[in-house]
């Protein structure tokens, strides 16, 4: 088996759904048809998405993902609209491609089926170092189908270096996929942390407050910024502990512990439905399902899971 430069030892992020990701993605080894090719070569596989859900094969031991690319003809997958995600060197320098379904398969055809990313990382329907390419794909993907003008000149761009640019054909303005910062922080007093509720979240979970990172602002100041206009509270230190990233479409997620200066909750309503502290003891509870209130952490799959795993580890 080929080296991987994949060594993550104990890192934090590597615990994170959607982390795994062993892809050689080629970056700067792109020239000519290389998706072309890789429909071309008998063991490239590929990822086929139908819409935002990731399609899935059904099978007695587990489903299958990456298909070969005679199964993407038979879907009349179009190689126009797909991308090359990069080299596995692990298979052999097998090339993973990602395609989007044709418009005309609006349901999962017989033997298959199509599942969101939540449920994906979540359940484990796939091996974990499949996650950080799908993860990729829907990103990667997401973005040609909502970049196809030059935001120059507003002429048709055209998918370039294997689905990892789009160039402009009139003003040659080269556009490459974007990725959105987004700060996760657990603010901390003492054996306290701060957690809060959006209306969406599913009944009894309680979660770390977050926030996009606005232009001119680095994330720690971020970090300060959200916790104060979601909860009122000023906030002292800020630690790094992980990142995530987060394919709803395309954002990175910055995990931080914070430091509380001040402990009186003053919550917008607009962005959250409760917000409070949680005592140590309560937090493992609720990691552990057992809270008095029925109270319950994030999944393990999200970073918030990981940030308030590392709260309770000192």
């Amino acid at each position: 088996m080929a080296r991987s430069w994949l060594d993550t030892g104990n890192e934090r992020s590597r615990q994170t759904g959607f982390a795994g990701n062993r892809l050689d993605r080629m970056s700067e080894k792109r020239d000519g048809d290389v998706v072309g090719d890789a429909f071309r070569n008998q063991e490239a596989r590929g990822f086929v998405f139908l819409g935002d859900r990731l399609l899935l094969k059904a099978e007695d031991s587990e489903p299958i993902a990456l298909f070969e690319t005679a199964t993407l003809q038979t879907f009349e997958c179009d190689p126009a609209s797909a991308v090359l995600l990069g080299i596995d060197h692990q298979v052999g320098g097998r090339p993973i491609l990602a395609s989007a379904a044709p418009s005309s398969m609006s349901e999962a055809p017989e033997g298959f089926f199509a599942v969101d990313l939540r449920s994906l990382a979540a359940q484990g329907l796939i091996p974990f170092d499949q996650l950080g390419a799908v993860a990729q794909a829907r990103s990667v993907l997401g973005w040609h189908q909502t970049h196809r003008f030059c935001a120059n000149c507003g002429t048709e761009t055209t998918s370039a270096a294997g689905g990892l640019r789009r160039d402009c054909p009139t003003c040659e303005r080269q556009h490459f996929p974007r990725v959105d910062p987004v700060v996760i922080m657990l603010a901390i007093d003492g054996d306290r942390c701060l957690m809060g509720r959006q209306k969406r979240f599913a009944e009894g979970m309680y979660s770390c407050l977050a926030g996009f990172v606005e232009p001119g602002e680095t994330a720690e100041n971020a970090v300060r910024r959200e916790t104060f206009e979601e909860a009122g509270i000023r906030i002292g230190d800020v630690r790094y502990v992980a990142s995530q990233p987060w394919p709803f479409v395309s954002s990175l997620m910055l995990g931080f512990h914070a430091d509380a200066n001040d402990t009186e909750i003053t919550m917008d309503e607009d962005e959250l439905e409760d917000c409070r502290w949680f005592s140590r003891e309560e937090v493992g509870q609720m990691l552990e399902a057992t809270h008095p209130e029925g109270l319950f952490c994030p999944p393990e799959m999200a970073i918030a899971h990981t940030i308030v795993r590392a709260f309770m580890d000192g």
